[in-house]
């Protein structure tokens, strides 16, 4: 079996961490294809590279040089070869670096340098080949993704190699010009490249032992997950489950190849094993896990007659397309219908996409509704378990908390409540107490 292993910022923070790496990769065979992030932050006050990075072009766009943070760059990529003892011209590199950057004056090629420089450093440790993702990732004129041709370079260049290293996060579109995916995205590269070998495992290696059943800023000791579902795993990582990056599972979950978070500082820990749906085995847990998210805004219309109205919703839908708006759930009724908004995305647009709606359907009336949490409770077991909202519904009752929305996906698989931002954390506890104390 093919396993290809993504290691995030933490295990790529020094040398010392990129020496427990090269023990993970070293110590199982079918470890092939590493794929690395840019170095994250060592201690509490540290800064991410990527972070200097976006600096470092601020400074180039700016003042046409690349300032003080690229030598705070070259300062920790030197430290961490010097910790290897590796014989490698780094200063040559990051020279070349330098100049490439001022001479692409891009966001994204100088973001992208963290990668590219972790993963030559890696390959370097490892003494495996390097593959340059600005050739084998492949983005459309779109922006997206281009799937059959990055698969297809990718295997290409994996073919023949015992091992190799790819740097994550960045590809390069059809002009050769260097394109990231969102923060997080080297999640989606390892995705990716683990799709492209065929792998039989994508291990994901993090600073924590896998996903743990609620935020452990809220409840103290959540239980683990041991198995998730790609289903539930997508609705608590959109949640704000943040141990895997939302979107990087689909290259995975397409070919049906499982994921395992497991933990770099803690490599005997077994970790969560993440399936595809058609391999999940009902644990006889009814919930597998709980998220949330705070400051949502809600729309709320209500017009008699509202359905008998044809196109009643799509000319909503123009006023948030209209304002690049999107949003997170519509709850109806017979009459009344409410737009979940994530506050972020309004910014100061809110006053005028409501009266754009008023002047579009003429409803009865309108009504806003600000500092609302939508908190998701998701699992399985849901569906195949009586009584399960009454108990839900029932912790909240218990804890004092009045449920502003309630909204049920058709998967029958998650029950989404929203209440007011100051509730949230009673709320996660409550629901978390009576599902898993």
């Amino acid at each position: 079996m093919i396993k290809v292993c993504k290691f995030g910022g933490t295990s790529m923070a020094d040398g010392i961490t990129m020496l427990r790496v090269r023990k993970i990769v070293e110590s199982d065979a079918s470890r092939r294809y590493v794929v690395v992030s840019a170095p994250g932050k060592r201690f509490s006050g540290d800064v991410k590279v990527t972070d200097l990075l976006y600096e470092t072009y601020d400074n180039i766009a700016r003042r046409g040089e690349t300032g003080a943070s690229f030598e705070k760059i070259c300062e920790r990529f030197r430290g961490i070869v010097s910790e290897l003892g590796l014989p490698m011209d780094i200063d040559g590199l990051l020279e070349e670096t330098g100049k490439e950057m001022l001479a692409e004056r891009s966001a994204a090629f100088c973001a992208s340098r963290g990668e590219y420089l972790s993963g030559r450093i890696m390959a370097e440790l490892l003494s495996v080949p390097f593959i340059d993702a600005r050739d084998v990732v492949k983005f459309g004129a779109d922006g997206r993704l281009n799937g059959p041709k990055t698969y297809s370079l990718l295997a290409a260049a994996l073919k023949g190699k015992r091992r190799a290293v790819v740097a994550g996060f960045y590809g390069s579109d059809e002009a050769g010009k260097v394109v990231t995916f969102s923060r997080g995205g080297s999640d989606i590269s390892g995705a990716i490249v683990a799709r492209a070998a065929g792998a039989g495992l994508y291990e994901n290696w993090t600073d924590v032992s896998g996903f743990l059943a609620c935020d452990p800023r809220i409840v103290d000791d959540p239980v683990q997950i041991n198995t998730i579902s790609y289903k539930e795993l997508r609705e608590l990582s959109y949640m704000g489950a943040n141990v895997l990056h939302s979107e990087s599972i689909f290259p995975v979950r397409e070919a049906d190849i499982p994921i395992r978070i497991r933990n770099t500082f803690r490599p005997e820990d077994e970790g969560t094993e993440i399936v595809p749906t058609s391999r999940y085995t009902y644990s006889g847990k009814r919930v597998t896990g709980i998220a949330g998210k705070k400051d949502f805004t809600v729309i709320f219309l209500e017009k008699s007659l509202m359905n008998a109205e044809i196109g009643f919703t799509y000319k909503v839908l123009e006023v948030f397309l209209k304002h690049n708006v999107s949003f997170e759930h519509i709850p109806t009724g017979i009459d009344t219908m409410s737009f979940v908004i994530d506050g972020s995305e309004l910014g100061g647009a809110l006053d005028d996409i409501c009266e754009e709606i008023r002047e579009a359907v003429h409803p009865d009336s309108l009504r806003v509704i600000r500092e609302i949490a939508l908190i998701a409770v998701v699992g399985h077991g849901m569906a195949r378990s009586v009584g399960t909202s009454a108990r839900l519904f029932e912790a909240i009752a218990r804890a004092g908390v009045n449920v502003r929305m309630i909204d049920q996906g058709s998967s029958e698989i998650n029950i989404i409540v929203g209440v007011d931002n100051d509730c949230y954390e009673r709320t996660i506890k409550a629901v978390y107490e009576e599902f898993f104390a």
